[in-house]
């Protein structure tokens, strides 16, 4: 059941006798569950059609309870999901049909958290600039400041890959509790030397003129990859005792 808080946060006022809302007062209502959600991400949902919340003759925007519901409904699609803006919206679009629909299931679970899984799914395999903000939550300024770090790298169109979809959702969370871009510069270099000594173990079975004998290497490789985070993991639990 939707809160309606008493005051609002700058813009607009609160819910009035017709039950619309502002979107600081939606902005309030929502940070109980999400606490990291701004107001720039609530009207890039509505530009991107997820949301179409009514106008006042001056152009301010007014919410009912569907569409705080539908908000909500989105943001945990993202948060819980992983799931591009295009997924989600193809999944609310089937419900207002009255279709029966599942989630995809995109996500897999590392140490107890959902992550988004590399290539289980053609909508997972690759992901446009807005649809990745969107998902990890974040601005242009932010995501812009990851790829100085090297933290995320868009592809030769512009698009992402799954995996940076895992890695930009990883830098948000650690940015919740502190961790800025510029702390994870060493585990950016820790990884491109672990990438590199996978790479140097299976450059030979790479080279080789077998063709099953270099299909073996992509899988030598992810093996050896599966390895390494492993040790990683372990070796920075020893660290902290």
């Amino acid at each position: 059941m939707l809160r309606t808080p008493s005051g609002g946060a700058g813009h607009g006022t609160t819910a009035t006798d017709s039950g619309l809302m502002s979107i600081g007062t939606v902005l309030n209502v929502l940070r109980d569950e999400f606490p990291e959600v701004t107001i720039s991400k609530i009207r890039f949902l509505e530009s991107e059609g997820l949301i179409e919340p009514q106008r006042t003759p001056s152009g301010y925007r007014k919410f009912s309870a569907h569409d705080v519901e539908r908000l909500c409904h989105v943001l945990r699609m993202q948060r819980d999901h992983y799931l591009p803006l295009k997924v989600i919206r193809e999944h609310l679009e089937a419900m207002e049909r009255g279709e029966a629909v599942q989630l995809p299931a995109l996500g897999r679970q590392l140490d107890g958290n959902a992550l988004p899984e590399p290539a289980e799914a053609p909508t997972a395999a690759r992901i446009g600039r807005e649809d990745l903000l969107a998902a990890a939550g974040v601005d242009e300024q932010e995501l812009s400041e990851w790829e100085s770090y090297g933290l995320v790298t868009p592809l030769e169109d512009g698009a992402y890959d799954a995996e940076s979809l895992t890695v930009a959702a990883l830098v948000a969370e650690l940015g919740r509790f502190g961790i800025e871009p510029r702390h994870l510069r060493v585990m950016k270099a820790a990884a491109d030397r672990e990438a590199g000594l996978v790479d140097q173990v299976v450059a030979p079975l790479k080279r080789h003129r077998n063709p099953q004998t270099r299909a073996h290497a992509q899988a030598r490789a992810k093996e050896l990859a599966g390895l390494t985070v492993k040790l990683h993991a372990a070796l920075v639990q020893t660290a902290l005792g």
